[in-house]
């Protein structure tokens, strides 16, 4: 078992190539986090301390960002999918759930599904955040086939990156093709609805998406064999980084209440 040095108790830190967990001796229940499009694991660094004393924090690394920036971003899913798998063996032990946020809804829902499949563990709740559903993905226009100048404007407007950073060319420019490969990776996947989830699922929805709206996001309900439910936050695709929408709060309350 991997020992945690006392600076580091209660901090999102490495763990294994796709593992990042803020270790929390005790916990009732885990949440493991998926990151949007360009996303690292650290997009959920706060959520260590946001979220209830009962639940412990996990997030999954992605290549090509942050302590695996020199690995080029992934191409297929399926072998996306199975490195996950076997890297998230350690915290799939006991009461666990996944939360994803964007095109990271689609990955925890494949990695959901794969799990159920080679006969368990599953998580106990699937919450899919700012993401429509995949038939509705694959039938409308896709981001990633914009000219480069259009999906850049069409990534800013979404928001979920700081001022600063957005300003900074350089930054962007480093940042915006992976943004871009997670788009072709998800735009061109052609998800099914059977076998359906056997774990339920919760979509949460920012009042102002124009990305992912309500009505897109309830179909979800055709992908789980269990209960499906809504949550709706003030805000637009990145409702879950604006001042006074506890999210943490809110998926910490619903694993615990259940």
């Amino acid at each position: 078992m991997r020992t945690v040095r006392p600076g580091l108790k209660g901090r999102l830190v490495p763990e294994n190539r796709s593992l990042w967990r803020a270790r929390r001796p005790g916990a009732q229940h885990r949440i493991v986090c998926f990151p949007h499009a360009g996303g690292g694991a650290n997009a959920y660094a706060s959520w260590a301390r946001r979220l209830p004393e009962e639940v412990e924090l996990a997030a999954v690394q992605l290549p090509g960002r942050q302590n695996r920036l020199a690995e080029g971003p992934a191409v297929d899913v399926g072998r996306l999918v199975r490195e996950i798998v076997a890297d998230l063996r350690p915290v799939l032990t006991g009461p666990f759930s996944f939360f994803g946020h964007s095109c990271g809804s689609l990955l925890a829902f494949e990695v959901a599904r794969a799990l159920q499949l080679r006969g368990g563990p599953r998580p106990d709740r699937l919450f899919v955040s700012a993401q429509s559903t995949p038939e509705v993905i694959w039938a409308g226009p896709k981001l990633h086939d914009l000219p480069e100048r259009e999906f850049h404007a069409a990534v800013l407007s979404l928001g979920g990156f700081d001022e600063e950073v957005s300003a900074d060319q350089e930054v962007m420019d480093a940042l915006v093709p992976v943004v871009l490969a997670d788009f072709q990776l998800w735009e061109r996947h052609r998800v099914t609805t059977a076998p359906a989830l056997e774990s339920p699922i919760t979509g949460l929805v920012g009042e102002s998406d124009w990305r992912a709206p309500l009505e897109t996001v309830k179909g979800w309900s055709e992908y789980t064999s269990a209960v499906f439910t809504t949550e709706i936050f003030p805000g637009g695709h990145f409702y879950l980084n604006e001042e006074g929408n506890d999210v943490p709060g809110f998926v910490g309350r619903t694993l615990l209440e259940a």
